[in-house]
């Protein structure tokens, strides 16, 4: 399988830990925004991060602080 990385990426890691998020989400249910004949979820993850249909935004260390704080309370 050739991976195309989109250029807003600014690394083959972050391509890659996106995609594993966006995996785990559909293992856990969450419906494919893209119809492809595989199965498997990770397939189906770098297919969507690959088209761009999976947002993400990378947080400031403060930012992150922030969410996590967040996330306990609730």
């Amino acid at each position: 399988m050739i991976i195309k990385i989109p250029d807003e990426f600014d690394s083959k890691f972050r391509f890659i830990i996106v995609a594993a998020e966006r995996a785990k989400q559909l293992q856990n249910g969450a419906p494919a925004r893209l119809s492809v004949k595989s199965r498997k979820a990770s397939y189906i993850a770098i297919r969507e991060v690959e088209q761009q249909l999976v947002p993400f935004k990378i947080l400031k260390k403060k930012e992150k602080e922030d969410q996590e704080e967040e996330e306990t309370q609730e």
